[in-house]
């Protein structure tokens, strides 16, 4: 996964917004919470696994499970998971939620993490079950997939720019994205899918173009189109209710103008002085 970027070859630490932070404590108290309470407090790994994604049970209508998902890192054994996602939303979601506010950012988020964990389910019910077994495990949680998107949005948003890859390695903002891109397909011919699973950082990354991919942008983009196409044909609509209403009042609209000098007849409908009478 991607490391700190910098605009040149210094390394300076950015500094997060407030909706970069609350999202840092939240996700760390949690993992946190889970990692004492299973390790040293006794708790119920039933506890974690209630809260982590099953597709099966999400379609059964534990729907809560699909946004809870993104805010648990696995407790146990690795700091890996957690550290990762850590690093990724710090590094380069900083960025972002300063060129984006932290409304657009917090959106940004929250819909990456949903359209990512939806987009794998879909595969998983639409896969035979063998091949479904080997992409998605049976629970399936943690912000990775998230990061995935930052980093293709941070790539889009601020091209021309470099990352730090393992703190050391400069890489392009188009670098970026191939090197997103192909360590999740070697993850995927391996077989090493972490315990999001193997598709949703895929679909972290289609997150990353549709949500994040300019400003506005591509889905904003096509609402805009959308909504502009509405209103276009709400005002030919109005235009021709109204031209419909005029011609069921009667009125009628005759060319007006003055009679010449030259001409041998007067027009009967029109006044001594040449003017139309009504």
């Amino acid at each position: 996964m991607p490391r700190p970027y910098s605009d040149g070859p210094a390394m300076t630490l950015p500094r997060p917004g407030r909706a970069l932070r609350v999202v840092l404590l939240v996700v760390l108290s949690i993992w946190l919470a889970f990692a004492v309470g299973i390790n040293w407090g006794g708790a119920p790994e039933s506890l974690f696994y209630a809260l982590c994604g099953n597709t099966r049970l999400i379609l059964a209508g534990e729907v809560w499970r699909l946004f809870t998902a993104p805010l648990l890192h696995v407790p146990s054994g690795t700091i890996g998971h957690i550290l990762t996602t850590m690093l990724g939303l710090y590094f380069l979601g900083t960025s972002l939620e300063s060129a984006w506010g932290g409304r657009r950012f917090l959106g940004f988020l929250a819909s990456s993490a949903i359209f990512a964990y939806a987009l794998q389910m879909l595969f998983e019910v639409a896969l035979p079950a063998n091949i479904a077994s080997k992409l998605v495990g049976e629970y399936w949680f943690g912000a990775v997939p998230v990061v995935s998107a930052i980093s293709v949005a941070w790539a889009l948003s601020f091209r021309g720019r470099t990352v730090n890859l393992m703190l050391v390695f400069p890489v392009s903002s188009r670098g970026l994205i191939i090197f997103v891109l192909a360590l999740n397909v070697m993850y995927l011919i391996a077989g090493a899918g972490g315990p999001d699973g193997l598709i949703s950082p895929f679909g972290g990354m289609l997150a990353g173009f549709l949500f994040g991919g300019g400003n506005p942008s591509p889905v904003r983009r096509l609402w805009l189109k959308l909504k502009l196409a509405q209103l276009d044909a709400e005002a030919r609509r109005e235009a021709t209710q109204r031209k419909e209403r005029v011609a069921r009042g009667g009125f009628k609209v005759i060319e007006g103008g003055r009679n010449t000098e030259d001409s041998d007849e007067r027009d009967p409908r029109k006044g001594p002085d040449g003017g139309w009478l009504n």
